[in-house]
């Protein structure tokens, strides 16, 4: 709590939190604003709301860039406002909302399990497949799905009068990207698509610090070796290839985890 508003381009906003690391961001126009994402619980969300209030006391649309809990948690302490997001990510909230509610709940310190387990499962209902523009009070914002990475349903937000692009969780700063429910062998395609239609200098990631191209370039290069060598253990094995990988241990096995499932089905 008390965390500070970094402006990160003309009425753009970003709130880097304690609690996972996570960013949220706030597009300010003439008369409405954007929230990016809304914390992992009422709670949280109603501090978020009070920084917000610090900035604009404007009307919000929200926006989900994906389907994990951290994201979306929040949503119903911002109604009755739209919520966008990916088809998939309404529709994955809708299928497993609540029991990710009590995944969550079962694995907090037990001082926290009743701030999750009252949290209001509440999807978005305003959805795209491709991309999406909103006008937040006469400032443009366009939404984009580039393709599968992080999640099946990551979105970007874009601000093109500010030069800032949300990257959401298709970009992690300060750990490594994180594999749980992910597409490797697509999440460098997917990088590169959004590195080479967005070319703007400040990149906002889902957690940690706001970077420059720069580092998403050297983040996609990392993500590329790990779609490689995981292609290569497929088929040659792992125990000789696991060193090469760019990320700790247990960070690599759940990324060929997630490769070899999708490698798996593939047709032969």
């Amino acid at each position: 709590m008390g965390e500070k508003w970094q402006e990160v381009g003309d009425r753009v906003y970003v709130r880097r939190h304690v609690s996972y690391d996570l960013n949220i961001g706030l597009v300010v126009g003439d008369g409405h604003c954007l929230v990016l994402d809304t914390r992992m619980s009422h709670r949280e969300a109603s501090d978020l709301i009070d920084a917000i209030r610090q900035i604009t006391s404007s009307p919000w649309t929200v926006v989900n860039t994906h389907s994990h809990f951290d994201h979306y948690f929040g949503n119903a302490m911002f109604l009755p406002a739209e919520i966008w997001a990916h088809v998939r990510c309404a529709e994955e909230i809708e299928r497993d909302g609540v029991e990710q509610r009590a995944k969550v709940a079962g694995r907090e310190p037990e001082d926290r399990r009743a701030e999750v387990e009252e949290v209001e499962i509440v999807p978005p209902d305003h959805t795209f497949t491709t991309s999406a523009t909103l006008d937040i009070g006469g400032r443009s914002v366009d939404l984009r799905h580039f393709g599968l990475g992080h999640s099946s349903n990551d979105i970007v937000a874009h601000v093109p009068d500010a030069g800032v692009v949300f990257a959401g969780d298709l970009v992690e700063e300060g750990a490594p990207p994180a594999f749980g429910d992910s597409y490797p062998l697509d999440w460098p395609a997917t990088t590169a698509a959004m590195l080479a239609e967005l070319p703007e200098p400040v990149i906002v990631p889902g957690h940690g610090a706001v970077v420059g191209r720069e580092f998403v370039i050297n983040q996609h290069a990392e993500l590329s070796a790990v779609a490689d060598l995981a292609r290569r253990a497929h088929v040659e094995g792992l125990r000789d290839l696991i060193r090469q990988f760019p990320y700790p241990e247990d960070v690599t096995r759940q990324a060929i985890e997630r490769a070899f499932l999708q490698l798996d089905a593939l047709p032969l």
